[in-house]
C-alpha cells in the first residue's frame, strides 16, 4: 500500500520511494545532553519512533541512527550564547563528561518507559571528532571553507541553493546575523571548527590541523549520517525550530563535500507541544516538566505516549493537566477492554486496511486511534478477532497490549472489601462508606455486584 509523507523540502506530500528495497536510512536529531529532556523534546522523539514504526508495518527494514550531541556547543543555531555542556556542568558542579554521562542515561531510560524501538545506532559527537575534522579537510580541499579570527567557516556563498529547505531570502535575515559575528564574509556563513569563540572556558577541546578546539554544531549530523547511512539516505527527521539554520546548513556542508544531490529525499519535521499562553516548552523555563515529574502526579509514560499519538505531528500539541487526565482515563478504558478480550482470532481485513491507509497518509495517528476505538465498539466481531486486530495496530501505536496482565489485587485490599460487605450484609452503612473510602485511597475502586463486590484498579 502507498505510504504519503509530508516533505519539507518541497512543501507538499509526496509518494515515499526508498533509494534501496533492501533497507531504509533513518536519521533522527537526538537530545543535547545537559539536562533532562523535557516532555516537550519527547513529543518529538515520539514521532520519531511512530515514524519508525509505520516504515516496519509497511515491511521495510530500517537502519536508524540517532545522535547523541555530547560536545559542547553554543546555545543557539546562530553560535551564540553559552556552552550548554559547559552550563550543566556549572549547575551540579561536575565535569562536562559527567554530565554526558548522566543525562545520556536519562535520556535512554526516558525511551524505554516510553517504549521506543531503540535505535539501530546511538552515536555520540565526541566519539566522532576524527570523523568530523576529516568533512572539514575534505570541504576545504573543494573550496568551501576560509580561516577567520582563529576559528573556521563555511561559505555558503560558494553553494548557488543555500537555503532550499528553509526557502530563506538570504538578502533579509542576513544583516541581522552579520552583526553578531564580524569574522563572517557572508551573514549566513557558519562556523566548522572552533580555537576561539566568545567564552574561553570551554570544557572539551581536541587537536586538530585547524588549532586546539572543538567542532561547530552542525557538523556532528553530517558526519555521523554520512559515516552511518552512506553519502545519500531516505528520510531524516526533526523540529520545525531546525529547518532555517541547523538542517539548512546540513544539507549545505554535507551537499558541498559529496557532490551528491539531494543528500536526503525525504525530510520530516515535527510542531512543538505548546502551553495554554501559546509558548513552547524551554530547559531554561519555569514550565520545565519531565517524564518523571509526570510519574510523580500520576501519569504513566504511557499515558503521555497516548496523548501524543491524538494530535498530528505537522500540528502543535495543546498541552494541559486536563488534557492529559483525558487521555489517561482513555487508555485505562482501553486496556479495561483489551484484558477483557485475550483470545484466538483473526485480524479483520477491512479495519487492517482503513487503519494502514491512514497511518499511511502522513503518518495520521489520530485517525488511527479512532479506527482502533471503531473496532472495539463493532458488535459483529468476536471477541478473538479483536483482539488479534488490535495488536496488530499496536505495532504501530506502541502501547504495549500484548503485554497486559490482569493486576493481582493485594490480599489486604480484598479484606477490606470482605469486611466492608459483611457490613452492608448488617445495614452498616456508615462502616461500608469508612471501608469504601480506605479501598480508594489504595487507588481501587469497590463496585456493588448481585453476588457481592467487583474490585477494580482506579
Amino acid at each position: 500500500m502507498t505510504l504519503k509523507l509530508y516533505n519539507t523540502l518541497t512543501r507538499k506530500k509526496e509518494t515515499f520511494v526508498p533509494i534501496k528495497k533492501t533497507e531504509i536510512g533513518l536519521y533522527t536529531c537526538g537530545p543535547t545532553v545537559y539536562n533532562f529532556a523535557h516532555i516537550g523534546n519527547l513529543r518529538g522523539f515520539l514521532f520519531y519512533d511512530f515514524t519508525k514504526r509505520v516504515l516496519l508495518f509497511n515491511g521495510f527494514k530500517v537502519k536508524h541512527i540517532m545522535n547523541i550531541t555530547d560536545v559542547g556547543h553554543l546555545t543557539s543555531d546562530e553560535d551564540q550564547g553559552e556552552d550548554k555542556m559547559l552550563k550543566g556542568a556549572k549547575r551540579e558542579k561536575k565535569t562536562v563528561w559527567e554530565i554526558a554521562e548522566f543525562y545520556t542515561k536519562a535520556f535512554q531510560e526516558d525511551m524505554r518507559k516510553l517504549n521506543f524501538i531503540p535505535p539501530s545506532k546511538l552515536p555520540k559527537a565526541t566519539d566522532h571528532i576524527h570523523e568530523q575534522i576529516q568533512l572539514i579537510k575534505t570541504l576545504e580541499k573543494k573550496g568551501f571553507t576560509y580561516s577567520a579570527g582563529g576559528n573556521i567557516y563555511f561559505d555558503a556563498s560558494k553553494l548557488t541553493d543555500y537555503g532550499k529547505l528553509a526557502r530563506l531570502d538570504l538578502g533579509v535575515k542576513g544583516q541581522a546575523r552579520i552583526e553578531k559575528d564580524p569574522n563572517k564574509k557572508n551573514p549566513y556563513d557558519f562556523v566548522l571548527w572552533f580555537t576561539k569563540s566568545k567564552f574561553q572556558d570551554q570544557g572539551m577541546k581536541w587537536k586538530s590541523p585547524f588549532g586546539e578546539g572543538y567542532p561547530g554544531w552542525h557538523l556532528e549530523c553530517s558526519a555521523m549520517s554520512l559515516k552511518y547511512l552512506g553519502e545519500q539516505f531516505d528520510i531524516h527527521c526533526g523540529g520545525i525550530d531546525h529547518i532555517p539554520v541547523h538542517h539548512t546548513n546540513e544539507i549545505a556542508q554535507s551537499e558541498a563535500a559529496t557532490g551528491k544531490k539531494p543528500w536526503v529525499n525525504y525530510w520530516l519535521h515535527n510542531e512543538f507541544l505548546v502551553l495554554s499562553k501559546g509558548e513552547k516548552m524551554a530547559k531554561s523555563g519555569e514550565n520545565f516538566l519531565t517524564l518523571s515529574k509526570l510519574e510523580e502526579k500520576g501519569y504513566t509514560p504511557l499515558d503521555y505516549r497516548y496523548f501524543c499519538l491524538g494530535t498530528h505531528y505537522r500540528k502543535p500539541l495543546m498541552f494541559s493537566f486536563e488534557a492529559l487526565d483525558g487521555a489517561k482515563a482513555s487508555l485505562k478504558k482501553l486496556f479495561d477492554k483489551v484484558l477483557e478480550l485475550k483470545g484466538k482470532g483473526k485480524v479483520n481485513k477491512r479495519y487492517l486496511k482503513q487503519f494502514t491507509l491512514e497511518i499511511n497518509d502522513d503518518l495520521n495517528t489520530p485517525r488511527a486511534l479512532a479506527t482502533m476505538w471503531e473496532v472495539l465498539k463493532d458488535e459483529k466481531l468476536s471477541a478473538g478477532d479483536k483482539y488479534s486486530t488490535l495488536l496488530g495496530f499496536d505495532k504501530v501505536l506502541g502501547l504495549g497490549l500484548k503485554d497486559l496482565k490482569v493486576d493481582k489485587i493485594p490480599q489486604e485490599i480484598i479484606k477490606l472489601a470482605e469486611q466492608r460487605l459483611q457490613a452492608r450484609n448488617n445495614k452498616d452503612w456508615k462502616k461500608a462508606d469508612e471501608l469504601r473510602e480506605k479501598i480508594t485511597k489504595f487507588g481501587y475502586i469497590v463496585e456493588d455486584t448481585k453476588e457481592g463486590y467487583e474490585l477494580k484498579k482506579e
